[in-house]
Protein backbone atom coordinates (compact mmCIF):
# COMPACT_ATOMS: atom_id res chain seq x y z
CA UNK A 1 0.00 0.00 0.00
CA UNK A 2 1.22 3.48 -0.54
CA UNK A 3 2.30 5.44 2.05
CA UNK A 4 0.26 8.36 1.61
CA UNK A 5 -2.71 5.82 1.18
CA UNK A 6 -1.49 4.28 4.74
CA UNK A 7 -1.74 7.93 6.19
CA UNK A 8 -5.30 8.50 5.21
CA UNK A 9 -6.69 5.86 6.57
CA UNK A 10 -4.73 6.04 9.59
CA UNK A 11 -6.28 10.03 10.04
CA UNK A 12 -9.75 7.54 9.32
CA UNK A 13 -9.00 5.19 11.96
CA UNK A 14 -7.66 7.81 14.41
CA UNK A 15 -10.75 9.91 13.98
CA UNK A 16 -13.32 7.72 14.07
CA UNK A 17 -11.62 6.68 17.69
CA UNK A 18 -11.17 9.77 19.20
CA UNK A 19 -13.84 12.37 17.75
CA UNK A 20 -15.79 13.76 20.78
CA UNK A 21 -13.25 12.39 23.52
CA UNK A 22 -14.01 15.01 26.36
CA UNK A 23 -10.70 14.65 28.36
CA UNK A 24 -8.65 16.88 25.72
CA UNK A 25 -7.29 13.86 23.97
CA UNK A 26 -9.45 13.86 21.27
CA UNK A 27 -9.11 14.35 17.26
CA UNK A 28 -8.36 18.30 17.57
CA UNK A 29 -5.20 17.48 19.76
CA UNK A 30 -4.19 14.81 17.45
CA UNK A 31 -4.44 17.07 14.63
CA UNK A 32 -2.70 19.77 16.24
CA UNK A 33 0.45 17.41 17.14
CA UNK A 34 0.29 15.65 13.57
CA UNK A 35 0.52 19.73 12.15
CA UNK A 36 3.40 20.47 14.64
CA UNK A 37 4.98 17.37 14.56
CA UNK A 38 5.32 17.95 10.55
CA UNK A 39 6.34 21.47 11.02
CA UNK A 40 9.10 20.31 13.86
CA UNK A 41 10.13 17.61 11.73
CA UNK A 42 10.90 19.51 8.05
CA UNK A 43 13.13 21.37 10.07
CA UNK A 44 14.74 18.60 11.86
CA UNK A 45 15.31 16.58 8.61
CA UNK A 46 13.38 13.72 10.64
CA UNK A 47 11.59 11.02 8.63
CA UNK A 48 8.55 12.41 7.88
CA UNK A 49 6.48 9.24 7.45
CA UNK A 50 7.19 7.68 10.89
CA UNK A 51 6.47 11.08 12.48
CA UNK A 52 3.44 11.43 10.84
CA UNK A 53 1.97 7.66 11.55
CA UNK A 54 3.56 8.12 15.24
CA UNK A 55 1.87 11.66 15.74
CA UNK A 56 -1.49 10.36 14.18
CA UNK A 57 -1.62 7.23 16.75
CA UNK A 58 0.49 8.46 19.49
CA UNK A 59 -3.07 8.42 21.78
CA UNK A 60 -4.71 5.57 21.04
CA UNK A 61 -3.27 3.24 23.31
CA UNK A 62 -2.90 5.88 26.02
CA UNK A 63 -2.12 4.69 29.43
CA UNK A 64 -3.74 7.13 31.33
CA UNK A 65 -7.20 5.75 30.20
CA UNK A 66 -6.51 2.04 31.13
CA UNK A 67 -5.98 0.04 34.21
CA UNK A 68 -2.60 -0.85 33.87
CA UNK A 69 0.67 1.76 34.25
CA UNK A 70 2.46 0.03 31.24
CA UNK A 71 1.32 1.40 27.73
CA UNK A 72 -0.40 -1.79 25.54
CA UNK A 73 -0.29 -0.85 22.25
CA UNK A 74 -2.17 -4.20 20.80
CA UNK A 75 -4.78 -2.04 19.59
CA UNK A 76 -2.09 0.37 17.18
CA UNK A 77 0.47 -2.40 16.50
CA UNK A 78 -2.85 -4.50 14.83
CA UNK A 79 -4.01 -2.05 13.14
CA UNK A 80 -0.80 -0.76 11.42
CA UNK A 81 -0.01 -4.64 10.43
CA UNK A 82 -3.86 -4.53 9.05
CA UNK A 83 -2.72 -1.95 6.38
CA UNK A 84 0.35 -3.87 5.86
CA UNK A 85 3.27 -1.26 7.31
CA UNK A 86 6.44 -2.82 7.20
CA UNK A 87 7.59 -4.49 10.53
CA UNK A 88 11.00 -2.17 10.81
CA UNK A 89 8.69 0.95 10.24
CA UNK A 90 5.91 -0.49 13.10
CA UNK A 91 8.59 -1.12 15.71
CA UNK A 92 9.99 2.51 15.42
CA UNK A 93 6.76 3.50 15.84
CA UNK A 94 5.70 1.49 18.91
CA UNK A 95 9.08 2.09 20.08
CA UNK A 96 8.50 5.78 20.02
CA UNK A 97 5.14 5.78 21.73
CA UNK A 98 5.95 3.52 24.24
CA UNK A 99 8.52 5.86 25.50
CA UNK A 100 6.98 9.39 25.23
CA UNK A 101 4.63 10.01 27.84
CA UNK A 102 5.68 12.31 30.87
CA UNK A 103 3.76 10.17 33.53
CA UNK A 104 4.23 12.05 36.19
CA UNK A 105 7.86 12.69 35.47
CA UNK A 106 9.19 9.12 37.26
CA UNK A 107 9.66 7.37 34.23
CA UNK A 108 12.57 7.64 31.88
CA UNK A 109 10.70 8.88 28.15
CA UNK A 110 14.16 9.92 26.79
CA UNK A 111 13.67 9.84 22.96
CA UNK A 112 16.61 8.14 21.23
CA UNK A 113 15.78 9.32 17.74
CA UNK A 114 14.77 12.58 15.71
CA UNK A 115 11.61 11.49 14.78
CA UNK A 116 10.92 10.36 19.13
CA UNK A 117 12.36 13.81 19.69
CA UNK A 118 9.77 15.41 17.10
CA UNK A 119 6.88 14.04 18.26
CA UNK A 120 7.31 14.11 22.30
CA UNK A 121 7.87 18.19 21.34
CA UNK A 122 5.22 18.41 19.86
CA UNK A 123 2.83 16.41 21.96
CA UNK A 124 4.30 18.61 24.92
CA UNK A 125 3.63 21.82 23.23
CA UNK A 126 0.15 21.11 23.03
CA UNK A 127 0.24 20.75 26.96
CA UNK A 128 1.14 23.88 27.56
CA UNK A 129 -0.20 27.80 26.34
CA UNK A 130 -3.66 28.33 26.00
CA UNK A 131 -4.66 25.06 24.16
CA UNK A 132 -2.82 23.68 27.12
CA UNK A 133 -4.66 25.22 30.06
CA UNK A 134 -7.99 24.62 28.32
CA UNK A 135 -7.10 20.45 28.09
CA UNK A 136 -5.65 20.81 31.89
CA UNK A 137 -9.35 21.75 32.69
CA UNK A 138 -10.97 19.70 30.14
CA UNK A 139 -8.79 16.61 32.25
CA UNK A 140 -9.36 17.33 35.44
CA UNK A 141 -12.85 17.65 34.55
CA UNK A 142 -13.12 14.16 33.26
CA UNK A 143 -11.45 13.01 36.53
CA UNK A 144 -14.24 14.77 38.41
CA UNK A 145 -11.35 16.54 40.13
CA UNK A 146 -11.59 20.29 41.89
CA UNK A 147 -9.79 23.25 39.98
CA UNK A 148 -8.74 24.40 43.16
CA UNK A 149 -8.12 23.52 46.77
CA UNK A 150 -5.35 25.63 48.81
CA UNK A 151 -4.87 22.97 51.74
CA UNK A 152 -3.66 20.57 48.81
CA UNK A 153 -0.19 20.86 47.95
CA UNK A 154 1.91 19.72 44.44
CA UNK A 155 2.97 16.26 44.97
CA UNK A 156 6.76 14.97 44.36
CA UNK A 157 5.45 11.60 42.34
CA UNK A 158 7.37 8.59 43.29
CA UNK A 159 5.55 5.91 41.08
CA UNK A 160 3.07 5.79 38.40
CA UNK A 161 0.43 4.23 40.99
CA UNK A 162 1.07 7.60 42.97
CA UNK A 163 0.28 9.41 39.57
CA UNK A 164 -2.78 7.55 38.50
CA UNK A 165 -4.25 7.10 42.15
CA UNK A 166 -3.63 11.07 43.24
CA UNK A 167 -6.15 12.74 45.30
CA UNK A 168 -5.29 16.08 43.61
CA UNK A 169 -6.95 19.13 42.39
CA UNK A 170 -6.52 20.81 38.54
CA UNK A 171 -3.87 23.79 38.90
CA UNK A 172 -1.65 21.13 40.94
CA UNK A 173 -0.71 20.09 37.54
CA UNK A 174 0.68 23.12 36.41
CA UNK A 175 3.46 22.41 39.09
CA UNK A 176 3.74 18.82 38.48
CA UNK A 177 3.79 18.64 35.07
CA UNK A 178 3.34 22.02 32.60
CA UNK A 179 5.65 24.47 34.48
CA UNK A 180 8.50 21.60 33.62
CA UNK A 181 8.12 21.05 29.75
CA UNK A 182 9.81 23.94 28.70
CA UNK A 183 12.67 22.79 29.76
CA UNK A 184 12.23 19.38 28.64
CA UNK A 185 11.87 20.43 24.67
CA UNK A 186 14.81 18.17 22.39
CA UNK A 187 14.81 20.46 19.41
CA UNK A 188 15.87 23.68 18.99
CA UNK A 189 12.36 24.52 17.04
CA UNK A 190 10.00 22.98 19.82
CA UNK A 191 12.55 25.29 22.29
CA UNK A 192 11.80 28.60 20.88
CA UNK A 193 7.84 27.85 20.68
CA UNK A 194 7.74 26.88 24.25
CA UNK A 195 9.18 30.29 25.31
CA UNK A 196 5.99 31.84 24.71
CA UNK A 197 3.28 28.95 25.82
CA UNK A 198 5.21 28.95 29.01
CA UNK A 199 5.27 32.54 29.55
CA UNK A 200 1.55 32.65 28.98
CA UNK A 201 0.89 29.66 31.69
CA UNK A 202 2.92 31.98 33.97
CA UNK A 203 0.44 34.66 33.66
CA UNK A 204 -2.19 32.98 33.50
CA UNK A 205 -1.60 31.53 37.33
CA UNK A 206 -0.97 34.73 38.17
CA UNK A 207 -4.38 36.36 37.36
CA UNK A 208 -6.02 33.12 38.77
CA UNK A 209 -4.27 33.81 42.30
CA UNK A 210 -5.42 37.04 41.79
CA UNK A 211 -8.81 36.78 41.25
CA UNK A 212 -9.39 33.99 43.70
CA UNK A 213 -8.00 35.99 46.33
CA UNK A 214 -9.87 38.95 45.76
CA UNK A 215 -9.94 41.63 46.84
CA UNK A 216 -7.36 40.57 49.02
CA UNK A 217 -6.03 38.45 52.01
Amino acid sequence: MDKNLMIEKTKDFVKEKLYGEGSGHDWFHIERVYNLSKFIAEKENADLFIVEMTSLLHDIDDWKFSNDTDTNTTTTENFLASISVPKNDINKIISIIKTMSFKGGVVDSTQNSIEGKVIQDSDRLDAIGAIGIARTFAYGGSKGRQIYDPSINPIEFTSLEQVKNAENHTVNHFYEKLLKLKDLMNTNTAKEIAEKRHKFMENFLEEFYSEWNFPGK
